[in-house]
């Protein structure tokens, strides 16, 4: 494989969506956790519309069973839009929903058996070229978006790129950690070399507190790597394990995001992105700083 190979363009990002939501029952019985909404976006269409601005608009929803109302988001409601236009209403809310058509594609994983089986699933769509990774329950805040800013260093270094957060050391052992080697120069301090990758480590084991943060640019030979890859951590086939396989034979780097993560698949990661999110909004960041005030006295 050839250094041009391992820079083709980004134009394809897999977003796996198959997840049950148990943490958050009983609200996702009937709706994927997905489509929570923080304030008034769903989950799935903070994650969309940090591709789009990255310049990727080639979506593929691996999806479960009870999981067609992420694909109804993305389409065209007639009735409703037609309603509104009849009653001169704006539309303007609804147009990030919208997705030209053959961008949006789904795909099913049939059985829970993990990340790196998810992904593995998007295998045939995926083909030849490199693809982003997006976890909707990540939610990534900051301008530019964590993904745009990770297809910047891919332009220049191309290869494969993991986005990781510093955290408190005792977190670790929840996270899939890097073993960091050399920082580059020319990226404002903020890619490192990946020399190795642990899914999950024992606190005395971790090799650094730089935890994966839910968004990838990987190059399609992930896919082969991970037909053969044993179940690791928690009895799932870990992408985390399939990565660590491949550094040595490819390039890894890590692109530090220089914005805010918010852990939405916990209640409390959910509950501070929608207080933190509504603070930053003029039509309502006054009158929620006072409920708070209120609230707290």
């Amino acid at each position: 494989m050839n250094a041009q190979s391992l820079r083709k363009p980004v134009r394809k990002a897999v977003f796996p969506v198959a997840g049950l939501g148990t943490r958050f029952l009983p609200a996702t019985k009937a709706i994927p956790k997905e489509m929570l909404p923080i304030i008034d976006r769903p989950l799935i269409q903070y994650a969309v519309d940090e591709a789009r601005e990255a310049g990727i608009d080639q979506l593929i929803f691996v999806t479960g069973r009870g999981k067609t109302a992420m694909v109804e988001h993305f389409d065209h409601a007639f009735e409703l839009e037609t309603t509104m236009r009849d009653r001169s209403k704006n539309l303007d809310a609804l147009e990030r929903t919208w997705v030209q058509p053959g961008n949006l594609i789904t795909v099913r994983q049939q059985v829970p058996l993990g990340l790196g089986h998810a992904i593995w699933c998007a295998r045939a769509i995926v083909g030849d070229e490199p693809f982003a990774i997006f976890l909707p329950d990540e939610l990534m805040v900051g301008s530019p978006g964590c993904m745009k800013q990770m297809v910047e260093a891919y332009n220049e270094i191309g290869g494969n790129l993991i986005s990781v957060l510093e955290v408190p050391r005792e977190e670790v052992p929840s996270y899939g950690v890097i073993a960091p080697g050399q920082r580059l120069d020319g990226f404002g301090g903020a890619l490192t070399e990946v020399r190795g990758l642990v899914e999950k480590p024992k606190l005395e084991e971790a090799p650094s507190n730089l935890i994966i943060s839910g968004r990838y640019i990987l190059q399609p030979e992930v896919m082969r790597t991970l037909e053969s890859q044993e179940k690791g951590a928690g009895g799932e086939i870990q992408l985390t394990d399939a990565m660590a396989r491949m550094i040595g034979e490819q390039p890894f780097h890590a692109v530090t995001f220089a914005g805010r993560r918010f852990d939405c698949g916990s209640k409390i990661g959910f509950v501070e992105a929608t207080l933190a999110l509504a603070l930053e909004r003029p039509d309502m960041a006054d009158d929620i700083r006072q409920i708070a005030r209120r609230l707290l006295d």
